[in-house]
């Protein structure tokens, strides 16, 4: 069998400056313990391929990565190419979407994030480093609380004992707190806020954030409001928003995406970061010459590429 020759790929342009930066989602996060950049990065694979890995290779992380920002910064290729070749690239090794929950300021969102790495990493590696039981690249530090030693009991004294530091309230206590300052008519006590917060909290944990629940509780009000208590209570309840499939991740708030369809899920369920449907449709192609085409190439390469 004759051997296949690359040619050599075009020089993919410097990185924009500024970069194009992703408002809400796709942004690149650098896995970590990569091998030095090195001239033969992405050599073995196909011209497109390596055209746009040594692209993405240089723009800084937070950079966009959807395809659309992407074609219009290498212009080589319209978005369609782009897309094929991000697929490869995944097959490959080099690149995971991943869909992270992103909380703060009362708020809850889905943010999309690409996972880059300039060393192609096999299935299994990718699988343990997003997986919802293990640490994801760049994942926050969490604290763990100190474990209580065995202590003696303390002996008996007339004078009572301190009262412990009372532990700081729940983002669900906080909101029912606020209503009375959006809207009087719902002031609630703080043993009102107690007796609500589970019902506040299991919003919190179906993905609403605060604005959302107060709007919710706020809105349509009637003229007078004589029992807020009750009033607030029948309204948690029957407003509940129903589970989203993305609100039952896994604890770390993270979700493997398929690079091809967007369609989230474990980690060990999409390897190649592919679904079961979009790796189905995905089988090597020939090219009309009979050489084999870059699904092909790339698929043949992917084990050659994996790390031992």
């Amino acid at each position: 069998m004759a051997a296949q020759h690359f040619s050599p790929a075009p020089s993919a342009p410097e990185a924009p400056r500024p970069h194009r930066t992703a408002n809400s989602g796709y942004g690149k996060q650098t896995v970590p313990g990569q091998d030095p950049s090195r001239p033969a990065d992405f050599a073995s694979l196909p011209e497109r391929e390596r055209y746009v890995a040594a692209y993405v290779d240089r723009l800084p992380d937070g950079a966009a990565m959807d395809i659309k920002s992407l074609a219009k910064d290498l212009p080589l290729y319209g978005q369609m190419a782009i897309g094929t070749a991000l697929r490869a690239l995944a097959v490959a090794g080099h690149l995971r979407r991943v869909r992270r929950r992103v909380e703060g300021d009362g708020t809850c969102r889905w943010v999309t994030y690409t996972y880059w790495s300039r060393t192609a990493r096999d299935n299994e590696w990718w699988i343990t480093a997003l997986s919802g039981s293990a640490a994801a690249p760049h994942a926050e530090p969490v604290d763990v609380p100190p474990q209580r030693t065995a202590e003696r009991p303390a002996p008996k004294s007339p004078v009572p004992p301190q009262s412990e530091a009372a532990a700081p309230p729940s983002a669900a206590y906080l909101a029912l707190a606020g209503l009375g300052r959006r809207e009087p008519r719902l002031a609630l006590s703080a043993a009102d806020c107690a007796a609500l917060e589970p019902l506040a909290a299991a919003w919190f944990a179906r993905g609403v954030g605060a604005e959302h629940l107060t709007s919710a509780l706020t809105a349509g009000l009637p003229e007078a409001v004589t029992h807020p208590l009750g009033l607030v209570r029948r309204r948690l309840a029957d407003k509940m928003p129903p589970h989203l499939p993305d609100a039952t991740g896994p604890a770390s708030g993270l979700r493997v995406e398929c690079v091809e369809c967007g369609r989230p899920g474990p980690a060990d369920a999409l390897p190649d970061g592919l679904c079961r449907p979009c790796r189905v449709s995905y089988t090597p192609s020939v090219t009309p010459d009979g050489a084999p085409g870059v699904s092909a190439r790339v698929a043949g390469l992917r084990g050659l590429m994996r790390t031992p």
